[in-house]
């Protein structure tokens, strides 16, 4: 298993609530929803996140097809 960094994370009490509510509905760990969340929105602004336990280059962008262009 990839080494994982721990941090500390402040956050809003209501932030933690809605999170731990989300979390509870998709039967995950409060950890488990916010490294979600970062993965979700890492790759929708284009970067590019290995899966869980690999190891590869996250800091080249993703590059999407010009919009109308044809895949």
């Amino acid at each position: 298993m990839a080494d994982r960094k721990a941090f500390l994370l402040r956050a809003d009490p209501a932030v933690l609530e809605a999170l731990q509510r989300w979390a509870n509905d998709d039967l995950r760990s409060l950890n488990a929803q916010i490294e979600f969340v970062r993965r979700f929105l890492l790759r929708r602004r284009l970067r590019r996140v290995p899966p869980p336990g690999s190891v590869m280059d996250s800091a080249a962008p993703v590059r999407r097809p010009a919009i109308g262009a044809r895949a």
